[in-house]
């Protein structure tokens, strides 16, 4: 994994990116683009672009190359007819299919919006894309790779109903094309208008529907993050991201355990796995869920230390990662949610301690126990050798 810095005084952004080479040829790219002077929201909107079209020709790619576009907002419900103007940030007329989301979760000051693009670059053939909706399909080597954004449902007032639309719905988007939860599912974000007072029903939601389609501690979950984030719409308590691989095979996928170390979620009544691996011929993915100060007994480490509280997290991830043969530095994309924005600071210094130059993305986002002071989670991409599975 190599990673990369760039500055650019003139618009006053700065923006970060990882770069995996495949031996196959494809590249993988995750760049973190954000102002970092204090400007109205559609200068700043117009610079994140800026920056990011400059970073995207430095690297040789092109909008083609566009999987993912997640924008982090301050405002989102007064911000949101901005977005809509930009081809590049609006989720029903992007430049080039992409699944693009947007989430109110405030970035680190001095900046009212940053960007998390995913890029895929390969050296033999354009990427075969097609938009459906909020849906972006990519076909490669025989799979399917389904990136939805966006997913609400309004049923109903409670989080709980909304959540169980989600799933409801999503599940039959997936039996339309022949796909499953159980099999098909790999990762989800769930983001509560107010987590402190609605958590509890995202989890009662979730793990009613996970229980309805095999979803067992017997079998497994499915990796997530579950945090504090609202929708343009302030009717909407809950709405989800997810990623599903059609045509990925059993073999392929691993799920991540530590439980000498970290504690199952299933053991206090929360239906997620800590994280997933999927394998492919010439690398592995490992998808690290939301990840907490937590014990093997499911208890809160370091309260009130946010110091202790995030090397404790960090370590936690670790321990996760080398069950799948990785390493802290695999990770090519890094999301921090921060409870307490004063602490903003101190949790960049941290990460930089921890990850270097890798994409980090600081927002303010309360997490689901109040004495969960940060939660991170991310991406790691390691170099295989498997030759019985597909190319990626």
């Amino acid at each position: 994994m190599d990673f990369y810095t760039y500055q650019y005084p003139a618009i006053a952004t700065k923006v970060n990116v990882s770069h995996f080479h495949g031996k196959n040829g494809v590249d993988e790219y995750h760049l973190t683009v954000q102002p970092d002077r204090y400007d109205d929201f559609e200068t700043q909107l117009n610079r994140l672009s800026q920056a990011y079209q400059n970073v995207l020709q430095t690297l040789g790619l092109d909008m083609q190359t566009v999987i993912l576009r997640r924008f982090f907002c301050s405002d989102l419900f007064n911000q949101a007819p901005a977005l809509e103007k930009m081809p590049f940030s609006n989720p029903q007329n992007p430049d080039e299919p992409c699944a693009v989301s947007w989430i109110c979760q405030p970035p680190e000051p001095t900046a009212k919006i940053a960007l998390w693009a995913y890029h895929i670059k390969d050296a033999n053939e354009k990427l075969t894309k097609r938009q459906e909706g909020h849906s972006l399909t990519l076909e490669r080597a025989g799979l399917s790779h389904i990136w939805t954004t966006g997913s609400t449902s309004w049923d109903s007032v409670s989080c709980y109903e909304q959540t169980k639309g989600i799933l409801k719905k999503y599940d039959k988007l997936l039996k339309e094309k022949k796909l499953s939860l159980a099999d098909n599912l790999i990762r989800t974000w769930f983001f509560i208008q107010n987590i402190d007072a609605d958590y509890q029903g995202l989890v009662r939601a979730r793990r009613e529907l996970f229980a309805e389609y095999g979803l067992t501690p017997d079998t497994h979950f499915i990796a997530s993050t579950g945090v504090e984030g609202s929708h343009p719409d302030i009717n909407v308590k809950v709405s989800m991201d997810a990623y599903s691989i059609s045509g990925v095979l059993r073999e392929q996928v691993q799920f991540l355990k530590a439980p000498d170390h970290i504690s199952a979620p299933y053991i206090y009544g929360v239906t997620f796995e800590r994280g997933t691996s999927v394998a492919y011929r010439d690398r592995k993915h490992i998808i690290i869920s939301g990840t907490a100060s937590i014990d093997h007994q499911g208890e809160i480490l370091y309260p009130g230390n946010l110091l202790g509280q995030i090397d404790r997290t960090v370590e936690n991830i670790e321990v996760l990662l080398h069950q799948s043969g990785a390493t802290l530095n695999d990770m090519g994309m890094i999301i921090v949610y921060v409870r307490d924005p004063a602490d903003f600071c101190t949790v960049r210094q941290q990460m930089q301690r921890h990850f270097g130059d890798a994409p980090v993305q600081v927002v303010w986002a309360r997490v689901c126990r109040p004495g969960w002071l940060v939660e991170i989670e991310g991406i790691a991409i390691t170099s295989e050798s498997n030759l019985q599975f597909p190319e990626f």
